[in-house]
């Protein structure tokens, strides 16, 4: 981008910074964000330029004012969670809908596979797997394979695996996004059928009320990462007005703050799975009452509250 159009752009908003006092810590913070992103570009493309001498100069001034006492500093944790992710997600909701659309048609698909050939739980699962369920189903104990192993050790290897997964999802982004649309595929296809099986046997309320007691916090967070490795591509692939590596940059890293955003979202979700899942006798109202409250979170945390954040730091100061 020419640095004249980078003026252009930018100017008015740079201005409103230095002589409208900001609202309140969210939007200075927000502020920050936002300078620190265009300085990164200035020193990018106009290293000598009274432009880049001027960001940099602005920058330190809001800066300081952010980090005026160490409270602050120890803020910069929460910070992240209770406004630069929020803005980031707000910003890409369209693709976080698209993603989630995505993976609902492969989730179908699976479910649709599974219910025209009885072999296809198979191929996904394997047949240990299913050897297994179809035992416990017999037994009366249908989700008798979340008590096979301790609760810590369960605890922390999904945990693990949960984090590298999603990681993995995000990263294969860079492959142009095909990396991450075959990673959701699977996963689509292999919730679908998973969840078709148990309605064969008939016990899909069994699995739906233990099941989605950690699933709905953990494929939904896998949604997020799928979302974030599309926005990675987009930066790609559809580079706008920046060069195609600046745009990447960005895109890359928006994509890695939801990435890394997700992390207690599955600590939680292990959590419950090593530790509450196998509780199968626990009362239906309890089992609701998790799922309920996790998918509440979800509404809130990833499509209320952004649109809030975004909404409060773009309205008109009152000052």
């Amino acid at each position: 981008m020419r640095e004249a159009v980078f003026l252009r752009q930018n100017q008015e908003r740079w201005q409103q910074y230095e002589k409208r006092p900001p609202a309140g810590p969210d939007e200075l913070a927000a502020r920050f964000v936002a300078l620190t992103d265009d300085l990164a570009y200035a020193q990018t493309f106009y290293p000598s330029s009274p432009t880049t001498a001027y960001l940099n100069g602005l920058t330190s001034k809001v800066h300081q004012r952010l980090y005026a006492n160490k409270r602050q500093d120890r803020g910069r944790f929460v910070r992240f969670w209770a406004l630069e992710l929020p803005l980031v997600v707000a910003r890409h909701h369209g693709t976080l809908a698209f993603t989630a659309l995505l993976f609902v048609l492969f989730t179908g698909l699976g479910a649709l596979s599974a219910a025209y050939d009885d072999s296809f739980v198979r191929v996904v699962m394997g047949d240990s797997y299913v050897n297994t369920t179809i035992e416990n189903i017999r037994r009366g104990d249908p989700m008798a394979v979340y008590k096979q192993e301790g609760e810590t050790l369960m605890f922390l290897g999904i945990t693990a695996n949960n984090i590298y997964v999603a990681l993995s999802i995000f990263v294969q982004g860079v492959t142009l996004g095909i990396g991450t649309l075959v990673q959701m595929f699977r996963t689509g296809l292999m919730l679908g059928s998973f969840q078709y099986f148990f309605y064969h046997y008939h016990v899909l309320r069994a699995s739906v009320l233990t099941i989605w007691i950690h699933g709905t916090l953990e494929i939904s967070a896998v949604i997020v990462a799928g979302a974030a490795g599309f926005v990675m591509a987009r930066g790609i692939l559809f580079p706008g007005t920046y060069g195609r590596g600046e745009a990447f940059r960005q895109s890359a890293r928006d994509g890695l703050k939801m990435a890394i955003g997700l992390v207690p979202i599955f600590i939680v979700a292990g959590f419950l799975e090593g530790f509450v899942t196998r509780h199968t006798e626990m009362p239906v109202a309890a089992s609701l009452l998790i799922i309920g409250s996790s998918a509440a979170f979800i509404g809130w945390y990833f499509v209320v509250y952004p649109r809030q954040v975004a909404r409060r730091l773009a309205a008109p100061s009152s000052h």
